[in-house]
Protein backbone atom coordinates (compact mmCIF):
# COMPACT_ATOMS: atom_id res chain seq x y z
CA UNK A 1 0.00 0.00 0.00
CA UNK A 2 1.63 3.24 -1.19
CA UNK A 3 1.15 6.18 1.51
CA UNK A 4 -1.87 8.79 0.76
CA UNK A 5 0.08 11.64 0.38
CA UNK A 6 2.01 10.26 -2.49
CA UNK A 7 -1.10 9.84 -4.53
CA UNK A 8 -0.81 12.23 -7.77
CA UNK A 9 -2.97 15.22 -7.69
CA UNK A 10 -3.80 14.96 -11.34
CA UNK A 11 -5.48 11.48 -11.20
CA UNK A 12 -8.23 12.96 -8.44
CA UNK A 13 -8.83 16.13 -11.39
CA UNK A 14 -11.56 13.47 -13.16
CA UNK A 15 -13.41 12.02 -9.41
CA UNK A 16 -17.05 12.60 -9.42
CA UNK A 17 -17.62 11.04 -5.61
CA UNK A 18 -16.46 8.36 -3.03
CA UNK A 19 -18.09 5.19 -1.68
CA UNK A 20 -16.92 5.03 2.49
CA UNK A 21 -17.67 2.02 4.34
CA UNK A 22 -18.89 3.43 7.86
CA UNK A 23 -17.82 1.80 11.04
CA UNK A 24 -13.92 2.23 11.93
CA UNK A 25 -13.48 3.83 8.41
CA UNK A 26 -15.84 7.26 9.20
CA UNK A 27 -16.43 6.86 12.83
CA UNK A 28 -14.44 5.93 15.30
CA UNK A 29 -15.34 4.49 18.34
CA UNK A 30 -18.94 4.35 17.28
CA UNK A 31 -19.03 7.86 16.78
CA UNK A 32 -18.39 10.68 13.70
CA UNK A 33 -15.63 12.59 14.90
CA UNK A 34 -16.18 16.79 14.24
CA UNK A 35 -13.31 16.42 12.22
CA UNK A 36 -14.28 13.73 9.76
CA UNK A 37 -18.04 15.34 9.85
CA UNK A 38 -16.71 18.46 8.64
CA UNK A 39 -15.14 16.42 5.90
CA UNK A 40 -18.29 14.96 4.71
CA UNK A 41 -19.41 18.78 4.60
CA UNK A 42 -15.96 19.61 2.70
CA UNK A 43 -16.45 16.90 -0.02
CA UNK A 44 -20.48 18.05 -0.54
CA UNK A 45 -19.41 21.51 -0.91
CA UNK A 46 -16.52 20.66 -3.30
CA UNK A 47 -19.28 18.84 -5.93
CA UNK A 48 -18.36 15.38 -4.98
CA UNK A 49 -21.15 12.73 -4.30
CA UNK A 50 -20.63 10.94 -0.87
CA UNK A 51 -21.98 7.54 -0.01
CA UNK A 52 -21.67 5.54 2.51
CA UNK A 53 -22.48 1.72 2.64
CA UNK A 54 -21.72 -0.52 4.96
CA UNK A 55 -23.51 -3.59 6.78
CA UNK A 56 -24.80 -1.95 9.31
CA UNK A 57 -28.74 -2.53 9.59
CA UNK A 58 -31.13 0.08 7.98
CA UNK A 59 -32.74 1.43 11.42
CA UNK A 60 -29.20 1.74 12.56
CA UNK A 61 -28.32 4.11 9.56
CA UNK A 62 -31.68 6.18 9.36
CA UNK A 63 -30.50 9.07 11.71
CA UNK A 64 -26.95 8.90 10.25
CA UNK A 65 -28.75 9.55 6.69
CA UNK A 66 -31.27 11.96 8.03
CA UNK A 67 -28.75 14.42 9.32
CA UNK A 68 -25.37 13.34 7.43
CA UNK A 69 -24.61 15.81 4.10
CA UNK A 70 -24.41 12.45 1.99
CA UNK A 71 -26.54 11.79 -1.21
CA UNK A 72 -27.40 8.18 0.59
CA UNK A 73 -26.36 5.15 2.37
CA UNK A 74 -26.78 1.89 1.45
CA UNK A 75 -27.08 -0.13 4.21
CA UNK A 76 -27.14 -4.16 4.99
CA UNK A 77 -24.31 -5.05 2.61
CA UNK A 78 -26.08 -3.50 -0.75
CA UNK A 79 -29.94 -5.12 0.24
CA UNK A 80 -31.42 -1.24 1.18
CA UNK A 81 -30.44 2.19 0.85
CA UNK A 82 -31.98 5.34 2.68
CA UNK A 83 -32.28 8.37 -0.14
CA UNK A 84 -33.06 11.51 1.49
CA UNK A 85 -35.61 13.47 -0.33
CA UNK A 86 -34.86 17.18 -0.58
CA UNK A 87 -31.12 15.72 -1.23
CA UNK A 88 -30.14 19.75 -2.09
CA UNK A 89 -30.12 20.73 1.04
CA UNK A 90 -26.32 19.62 2.59
CA UNK A 91 -24.27 20.87 4.74
CA UNK A 92 -24.30 24.47 5.82
CA UNK A 93 -27.76 24.93 3.66
CA UNK A 94 -29.13 23.19 6.10
CA UNK A 95 -29.73 23.87 9.80
CA UNK A 96 -27.75 21.00 11.50
CA UNK A 97 -30.87 20.47 13.59
CA UNK A 98 -33.01 19.54 10.78
CA UNK A 99 -34.08 15.89 9.60
CA UNK A 100 -34.63 15.48 6.05
CA UNK A 101 -37.16 13.31 5.16
CA UNK A 102 -35.79 9.51 3.97
CA UNK A 103 -37.26 7.50 1.16
CA UNK A 104 -36.17 3.38 1.72
CA UNK A 105 -35.77 1.53 -1.43
CA UNK A 106 -34.78 -2.36 -1.56
CA UNK A 107 -33.25 -4.48 -3.74
CA UNK A 108 -35.54 -8.09 -3.31
CA UNK A 109 -39.83 -7.50 -3.18
CA UNK A 110 -41.34 -7.95 0.31
CA UNK A 111 -42.07 -11.54 -0.19
CA UNK A 112 -38.92 -12.64 -0.83
CA UNK A 113 -37.36 -10.43 2.15
CA UNK A 114 -40.28 -12.24 4.42
CA UNK A 115 -39.19 -15.30 3.39
CA UNK A 116 -35.58 -14.97 3.88
CA UNK A 117 -36.01 -13.22 7.06
CA UNK A 118 -37.97 -16.36 8.28
CA UNK A 119 -34.99 -18.70 7.13
CA UNK A 120 -32.00 -16.29 8.57
CA UNK A 121 -33.32 -16.22 12.09
CA UNK A 122 -33.46 -20.23 12.24
CA UNK A 123 -29.82 -20.26 10.96
CA UNK A 124 -28.93 -17.02 13.75
CA UNK A 125 -30.97 -19.46 16.14
CA UNK A 126 -28.45 -22.07 15.20
CA UNK A 127 -25.50 -20.24 15.47
CA UNK A 128 -26.10 -18.89 18.92
CA UNK A 129 -26.88 -22.35 20.06
CA UNK A 130 -23.95 -24.24 18.74
CA UNK A 131 -20.83 -21.66 18.16
CA UNK A 132 -19.75 -20.44 22.27
CA UNK A 133 -19.66 -17.10 22.71
CA UNK A 134 -21.37 -16.31 19.70
CA UNK A 135 -24.33 -13.84 20.55
CA UNK A 136 -26.35 -11.88 17.76
CA UNK A 137 -25.13 -7.87 17.30
CA UNK A 138 -27.16 -5.56 19.80
CA UNK A 139 -28.31 -3.37 16.42
CA UNK A 140 -30.07 -6.63 15.15
CA UNK A 141 -33.14 -5.31 15.51
CA UNK A 142 -32.98 -2.92 12.88
CA UNK A 143 -31.93 -5.53 10.37
CA UNK A 144 -34.42 -5.79 7.98
CA UNK A 145 -32.68 -8.27 5.06
CA UNK A 146 -29.52 -9.94 7.03
CA UNK A 147 -28.52 -11.31 9.76
CA UNK A 148 -24.86 -10.15 12.26
CA UNK A 149 -23.08 -11.72 15.23
CA UNK A 150 -21.21 -9.65 17.13
CA UNK A 151 -16.76 -10.20 17.45
CA UNK A 152 -15.46 -7.22 18.07
CA UNK A 153 -17.91 -4.56 18.88
CA UNK A 154 -19.73 -5.46 22.66
CA UNK A 155 -18.20 -8.81 22.62
CA UNK A 156 -14.63 -10.98 21.59
CA UNK A 157 -14.94 -14.17 19.63
CA UNK A 158 -11.70 -15.80 18.62
CA UNK A 159 -10.91 -16.86 15.04
CA UNK A 160 -11.93 -20.17 15.60
CA UNK A 161 -15.39 -18.80 16.26
CA UNK A 162 -15.77 -16.41 13.56
CA UNK A 163 -14.89 -19.01 11.03
CA UNK A 164 -17.24 -21.21 12.39
CA UNK A 165 -19.85 -18.83 12.05
CA UNK A 166 -18.97 -18.30 8.47
CA UNK A 167 -18.81 -21.91 7.59
CA UNK A 168 -22.64 -22.30 9.20
CA UNK A 169 -23.77 -19.67 7.11
CA UNK A 170 -22.27 -20.86 4.30
CA UNK A 171 -24.00 -24.24 4.51
CA UNK A 172 -27.26 -22.68 4.86
CA UNK A 173 -26.63 -21.01 1.86
CA UNK A 174 -26.14 -17.70 2.66
CA UNK A 175 -23.38 -15.10 1.67
CA UNK A 176 -21.39 -14.06 4.85
CA UNK A 177 -18.76 -11.57 5.36
CA UNK A 178 -16.60 -9.94 8.62
CA UNK A 179 -16.49 -6.56 9.07
CA UNK A 180 -14.21 -4.69 11.91
CA UNK A 181 -17.15 -5.56 14.12
CA UNK A 182 -19.71 -8.21 12.98
CA UNK A 183 -19.70 -11.20 11.25
CA UNK A 184 -23.16 -10.55 8.39
CA UNK A 185 -25.26 -12.83 6.46
CA UNK A 186 -27.77 -13.03 3.82
CA UNK A 187 -29.35 -14.45 1.10
CA UNK A 188 -29.62 -13.10 -2.27
CA UNK A 189 -26.86 -11.95 -5.06
CA UNK A 190 -26.51 -8.63 -3.33
CA UNK A 191 -23.04 -7.43 -1.41
CA UNK A 192 -21.13 -4.31 -1.24
CA UNK A 193 -20.31 -3.76 -5.19
CA UNK A 194 -23.44 -4.56 -6.51
CA UNK A 195 -25.42 -2.36 -3.93
CA UNK A 196 -22.86 0.53 -5.46
CA UNK A 197 -23.56 -0.03 -9.10
CA UNK A 198 -27.14 0.08 -7.77
CA UNK A 199 -27.40 2.93 -6.21
CA UNK A 200 -25.55 4.82 -8.57
CA UNK A 201 -27.94 3.97 -11.29
CA UNK A 202 -31.10 4.48 -9.23
CA UNK A 203 -29.29 7.71 -7.61
CA UNK A 204 -27.79 9.34 -10.92
CA UNK A 205 -28.99 6.68 -13.89
CA UNK A 206 -25.71 6.18 -14.61
CA UNK A 207 -23.34 2.43 -14.92
CA UNK A 208 -20.74 2.58 -11.79
CA UNK A 209 -19.35 -0.44 -13.85
CA UNK A 210 -18.00 1.97 -17.04
CA UNK A 211 -16.31 4.91 -14.37
CA UNK A 212 -14.75 3.07 -11.68
CA UNK A 213 -11.63 5.25 -12.31
CA UNK A 214 -14.26 8.41 -11.09
CA UNK A 215 -14.75 7.07 -7.99
CA UNK A 216 -13.03 6.71 -4.85
CA UNK A 217 -13.49 3.43 -2.13
CA UNK A 218 -12.56 3.65 1.49
CA UNK A 219 -12.59 1.28 4.03
CA UNK A 220 -10.47 -0.28 7.07
CA UNK A 221 -11.14 -5.09 6.75
CA UNK A 222 -12.06 -7.85 5.07
CA UNK A 223 -15.70 -6.97 3.87
CA UNK A 224 -14.27 -3.68 2.35
CA UNK A 225 -11.91 -6.28 0.05
CA UNK A 226 -14.63 -6.61 -2.95
CA UNK A 227 -14.55 -3.05 -3.29
CA UNK A 228 -10.90 -3.06 -2.91
CA UNK A 229 -10.63 -4.91 -6.13
CA UNK A 230 -12.77 -3.01 -8.52
CA UNK A 231 -11.99 0.34 -7.54
CA UNK A 232 -8.94 1.62 -8.73
CA UNK A 233 -8.89 4.61 -6.29
CA UNK A 234 -9.35 2.39 -3.61
CA UNK A 235 -7.79 3.64 0.28
CA UNK A 236 -7.52 2.40 3.77
CA UNK A 237 -7.56 3.63 6.55
CA UNK A 238 -4.34 2.81 8.82
CA UNK A 239 -5.89 0.68 10.76
CA UNK A 240 -6.79 -1.82 8.13
CA UNK A 241 -3.67 -3.39 9.49
CA UNK A 242 -5.71 -5.07 11.64
CA UNK A 243 -6.45 -6.96 8.63
CA UNK A 244 -3.38 -6.72 5.80
CA UNK A 245 -2.63 -10.72 6.80
CA UNK A 246 -6.32 -11.68 5.54
CA UNK A 247 -6.86 -9.66 2.61
CA UNK A 248 -6.03 -10.99 -0.60
CA UNK A 249 -6.39 -7.60 -2.28
CA UNK A 250 -5.12 -4.43 -0.56
CA UNK A 251 -6.10 -1.06 -1.19
CA UNK A 252 -4.06 1.00 -3.17
CA UNK A 253 -3.58 3.87 -0.34
CA UNK A 254 -3.33 4.08 2.82
CA UNK A 255 -3.76 6.96 5.38
CA UNK A 256 -1.21 7.56 8.37
CA UNK A 257 -4.47 8.14 10.34
CA UNK A 258 -6.42 5.78 11.99
CA UNK A 259 -10.61 5.22 11.54
CA UNK A 260 -12.43 8.85 11.31
CA UNK A 261 -9.13 10.87 11.15
CA UNK A 262 -7.77 9.00 8.24
CA UNK A 263 -11.21 9.43 6.45
CA UNK A 264 -10.36 13.47 7.19
CA UNK A 265 -6.63 13.25 5.78
CA UNK A 266 -8.82 11.67 2.83
CA UNK A 267 -10.88 14.15 2.13
CA UNK A 268 -8.11 16.81 2.71
CA UNK A 269 -5.97 15.29 -0.33
CA UNK A 270 -9.10 15.09 -2.45
CA UNK A 271 -9.90 18.71 -2.04
CA UNK A 272 -6.53 20.06 -2.56
CA UNK A 273 -6.59 21.95 -5.54
CA UNK A 274 -10.05 22.12 -5.96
Amino acid sequence: MTPLIDWPATEQTHLVGLFTDIDDTLTTDGAITPDALQALTDLKAAGLHVIPITGRPVGWSEPMAAHWPVDAIVAENGAVALVPQNIGQIGLQRPPNKRRQLSKIYQQDAATRAAHFARMQQVLAQIEATVPGARRARDSAGRECDIAIDHSEFTHLPQAAIDRCVALMHAAGMNATVSSIHINGWYGTHNKWQGACWIVRERFGRELAAETDRWVYVGDSTNDQLMFEHFAHSVGVANIARFVPQLATLPRYVTRGERGAGFAELARVLLRGR
